[in-house]
């Protein structure tokens, strides 16, 4: 059963989508247009190392839930609105893409987890998945996937509005947002921008585009002007220098629990795999969804701990 937007609703919809040209999406275009212009001070990070054998990728991956029109869902999206909502993340390696879209549908709990991260960002590995345990998270583990990405849990949290629009459309129409990121990512394909480089593989074979790590274990996070790279190119733009990278993230066997099995697509069947299964939360099952990870974190009974990162700061203060 469909659900045709009202008046009203289409055009709040249209306002929350047009926030990426005005609020966080201004900063982060800014941003990106300085580091464009510093193209001489621009060091890109060093490639990966090779991926361990046990790093390499399933024979193939399961079939996703089948979708439907959820009753109760929100006003649908169209694909001229769908298009820029996935813009500023549609080049984001696989595996990193699937936690967002996923971790968009908890937006209430992104606020808090980017304060949590700000107040712990001298910790990475095996010591922030300690940290998430020892001060017993209760977010979803959606959101905890996103700890180690610090800027990416800023840009959600600081844009409430883009954020809970796209966890809407993640979902009520999950199908219509990986193809409007498929539409995207063909359009920086074709205009050059998107290409095989040291930290991604871009494999466009079988009308998907797909862009997967070098090595599963660390992930880049792109750095980009969606003006920029899904446009035709302009005079003075260089196609090579309007991607940039940030550091790597490694992500290790510690946060297997927080949904870093293998996470990343079946595109052909519009599935979100997390954990090696289809990511089946809707609008319809989303009080009541659990997805089945791999070793499962989940919160010891009793309160939050608050008190974690003024351990590490002693730690620091006072090492051993």
């Amino acid at each position: 059963m469909s659900v045709s937007p009202t008046g009203g609703q289409k055009s709040l919809l249209s306002a929350v989508v047009k926030t990426q040209s005005t609020k966080v999406a201004t900063l982060f275009l800014l941003g990106t247009f300085l580091a464009l212009q510093a193209y001489g001070q621009y060091t890109p990070p060093p490639p990966p190392p090779p991926p361990t054998p046990d790093q390499t990728a399933p024979a193939e991956m399961p079939p996703g839930p089948p979708q439907g029109a959820p009753q109760g869902a929100p006003p649908m999206l169209p694909p001229q609105q769908l298009d820029p909502l996935v813009g500023r993340i549609a080049l984001y390696p696989d595996p990193l893409l699937a936690q967002v879209l996923t971790a968009s549908t908890f937006s209430a709990e992104l606020p808090d987890a980017a304060s949590w991260s700000n107040e712990h960002a001298g910790l990475n590995g095996d010591a922030l998945a300690n940290a998430i345990r020892q001060d017993n998270l209760p977010w979803d583990p959606s959101v905890l996937a996103l700890l180690p990405f610090p800027q990416v849990l800023q840009m959600m949290a600081q844009d409430p509005g883009w954020t809970q629009a796209l966890g809407d459309a993640v979902l009520a129409q999950r199908p219509d947002v990986m193809d409007a990121v498929q539409r995207m990512r063909q359009q920086a394909y074709s205009y050059g921008y998107l290409r095989p480089n040291s930290y991604d593989n871009v494999v466009n074979t079988g009308g998907y585009v797909e862009i997967l790590p070098v090595n599963p274990a660390f992930l880049y996070v792109p750095v980009y002007s969606p003006a920029v790279v899904f446009a035709a190119p302009r005079p003075g733009i260089v196609i090579g220098l309007s991607i940039h990278y940030a550091p790597s993230i490694f992500i290790g066997p510690a946060f297997v629990p927080f949904g870093w099995a293998r996470p990343g697509f079946a595109w052909g069947t519009h599935a979100i795999i997390i954990g090696g299964a289809p990511w089946g939360r809707t609008w319809v099952n989303r009080t009541a969804y659990v997805h089945p990870y791999a070793s499962a974190y989940r919160p010891a009974p009793g309160p939050r701990v608050e008190d974690h990162h003024a351990a590490y700061r002693r730690s620091e203060e006072h090492p051993r």
